[in-house]
C-alpha cells in the first residue's frame, strides 16, 4: 500500500509541476528575447547619438574613436555592431575584420527600414556566420536628417543557452519536490500502513478468540481513529454477545440438570411400578408432568432471556402512562379473582424513550410477582412519576416484602425468594435486561415513606423523552 500511495503522490506532483513548467518556458524564452531586444534598442540609440558627429565630420579622428567604442562594446555584451552611412555603405565595423567597411548594406532590409528612418527588429539567418541572429536597427538622426543607422546584431542561441539555463535550475527543483513528494508520500503511507497492520493482528487476535482484544483510538488520522473506536465497538459488542452465550449455556446446563434428572427418576420409578401398583406409579407420571411442565416454564424463560440480551433494537418514544393504564386494565380480572385491588396512580401522559415492548413486559412481571404475593383484599400500585429528565414506574405491593440483602439479589438469575415457590427465578432477570436495554435502571426496595411496615416497591427508571 505505502509504495503505490508514494507513487501516486509523485506522479500527481510530476503532472503537476509538468503542467506549470511547459507554459513557463515559453514566457521565460519571451521574456528574455524581449528583454535582450530592449537593451540592444537601448544601446543602439546610444551608439547612434555617438555617430551623428562622426558622421557628420567624417574624420579620421572620429571613425577610430567610434570604431574603438564599437569594439568595446562587442567586448563587453557579445554583440556586433555595423554603422552605415546615408548611402548604406558600412563605415564602422566591430569585427577585427575590416574587410567589411565599404561593403553596401543597401541589400538588407532592415538597414533600408533605417535608412528611412524606422527602427525595426527582428530574425535573420546569416549565411556568412551560419547562424540564427536577433538584430536591431536604428536610424543615425541629425534634426530631421537621416545620417546613417546602427544595426546590432545578436546570437539567437544566447537567448536559448539563457532560458535553457533557467530551465535547468526549473528542473533541478521540480525534481527534488518530485523526491520530497515521495518522501513525505512514504512517511504519511508508512504512519498509516503500521496503524492498519496493528489493526489487522488485533483483528486476528479477536478472530483467534481474544476477545478482549482492543485498537488503539488515540493515536492516528481522524479516519483511522474513527475506523478503531468502530472496531471497538464491535468487539465489545460481540465480547458481550459470546459471553451472553456462554452464561446463557451454563444456565441452561446447570438449572436443566436438576428437573431432567427427577423427571427421570420419576419416569423410571413409575415403569417399575406399572404392573404391581398402577396407582403409584399414576402418581409418579402425575409428579412427572408437574417435571414437565417445570422444565417447560424453564426453557421457555432461559430462551426470553436470550432474546432480550441479543437484542438491539433502537429506542423509540412510547407514553409510559398510557401503558401503564392499559397493563391495569389487562390484570384487572386477574386481580379481582384474587381478591386483590389494582389501581393506577400517575399523569395522564408521560413520554420516555424504551425499547418497542419493553415496557410492557417490564410491568407485567412486576403485576405477576405482586399478584403471587399479595394477600386477600390488599392493594397493587402501579404508579408513574415523572422527575426532570427522569420518568420512573412504581409497582408497589402490601406482601410480605423481603430484606434490603434479598432485594439486591432479587435480578439474579435463578434466584427464588422463600416465597417464590413455582417461579422459575428468572423473570426480574428479564426485567433488569430490558431496562438495560432501555437506558433504564431496575430496582427492588421495601416499601417506605406511607406507615407500610410490608411489602415493597419494585421500579423502572427510564430517560423521559424530549
Amino acid at each position: 500500500m505505502k509504495w503505490r500511495f508514494m507513487g501516486a503522490l509523485m506522479a500527481v506532483t510530476f503532472l503537476v509541476l509538468l503542467t506549470q513548467d511547459i507554459p513557463l518556458a515559453f514566457y521565460l524564452h519571451q521574456a528574455e528575447h524581449d528583454h535582450i531586444v530592449t537593451g540592444l534598442e537601448r544601446d543602439a540609440f546610444v551608439l547612434a547619438g555617438h555617430s551623428e558627429e562622426a558622421l557628420e565630420s567624417a574624420t579620421a579622428t572620429a571613425d577610430a574613436t567610434l570604431n574603438d567604442l564599437a569594439r568595446r562594446y562587442r567586448d563587453a555584451g557579445g554583440a556586433r555592431v555595423v554603422i552605415v552611412d546615408s548611402a548604406g555603405i558600412a563605415v564602422i565595423a566591430s569585427d577585427d575584420d575590416q574587410s567589411v567597411v565599404g561593403d553596401s548594406y543597401l541589400s538588407r532590409p532592415e538597414i533600408t527600414d533605417a535608412l528611412s528612418g524606422k527602427i525595426s527588429s527582428g530574425h535573420r539567418y546569416s549565411v556568412t556566420l551560419s547562424q540564427e541572429l536577433l538584430y536591431v536597427t536604428v536610424p543615425v538622426l541629425s534634426g530631421e536628417k537621416v545620417l546613417g543607422a546602427v544595426r546590432l546584431t545578436y546570437p539567437d542561441q544566447a537567448v536559448t543557452d539563457v532560458v535553457n539555463s533557467q530551465l535547468w535550475r526549473l528542473g533541478i527543483v521540480a525534481l527534488s519536490s518530485v523526491v520530497l513528494a515521495g518522501i513525505v508520500g512514504l512517511l504519511v503511507s508508512g504512519g498509516v500502513a503500521r496503524r492498519l497492520t496493528r489493526l489487522r493482528r488485533t483483528t486476528e487476535l479477536l478472530a483467534d478468540g481474544n476477545l478482549s482484544a482492543r485498537a488503539d483510538e488515540k493515536r492516528g488520522a481522524a479516519e483511522l481513529t474513527s475506523l478503531s473506536r468502530s472496531f471497538n465497538t464491535m468487539a465489545e459488542r460481540l465480547e458481550e454477545l459470546v459471553t451472553q452465550q456462554r452464561m446463557f449455556a451454563a444456565d441452561a446446563s446447570h438449572q436443566l440438570r436438576t428437573p431432567l434428572t427427577a423427571l427421570r427418576l420419576r419416569l423410571d420409578r413409575a415403569s417399575e411400578l406399572l404392573e404391581t401398583d398402577p396407582i403409584a406409579a399414576g402418581e409418579r407420571l402425575a409428579a412427572a408432568q408437574v417435571e414437565v411442565d417445570r422444565l417447560g416454564n424453564l426453557i421457555e424463560g432461559l430462551l426470553l432471556l436470550s432474546r432480550t440480551e441479543a437484542a438491539s433494537a433502537p429506542l423509540k418514544d412510547f407514553n409510559l402512562a398510557e401503558i401503564a393504564r392499559n397493563r391495569v386494565k389487562q390484570w384487572h380480572a386477574l386481580a379481582t379473582e384474587s381478591s386483590v385491588r389494582l389501581r393506577y396512580e400517575g399523569p395522564v401522559d408521560a413520554f420516555v424513550s424504551a425499547s418497542p415492548s419493553a415496557i410492557e413486559q417490564i410491568i407485567d412481571n412486576f403485576v405477576d410477582n405482586a399478584l403471587t404475593v399479595s394477600p386477600t383484599n390488599s392493594t397493587i400500585t402501579v404508579r408513574v412519576v415523572t422527575a426532570g429528565a427522569h420518568t420512573t414506574v412504581h409497582v408497589l405491593d402490601e406482601g410480605p416484602g423481603l430484606s434490603r440483602e434479598d432485594c439486591a439479589r432479587a435480578f439474579d438469575r435463578f434466584w427464588r425468594a422463600s416465597s417464590d415457590i413455582g417461579g422459575s427465578g428468572l423473570g426480574l432477570a428479564i426485567v433488569a435486561q430490558l431496562a438495560r436495554a432501555s437506558r433504564g435502571v431496575a430496582g427492588l426496595a421495601p416499601r417506605s415513606g406511607s406507615g407500610q411496615t410490608q411489602g415493597l416497591d419494585a421500579t423502572v427508571r427510564f430517560e423521559t423523552a424530549r
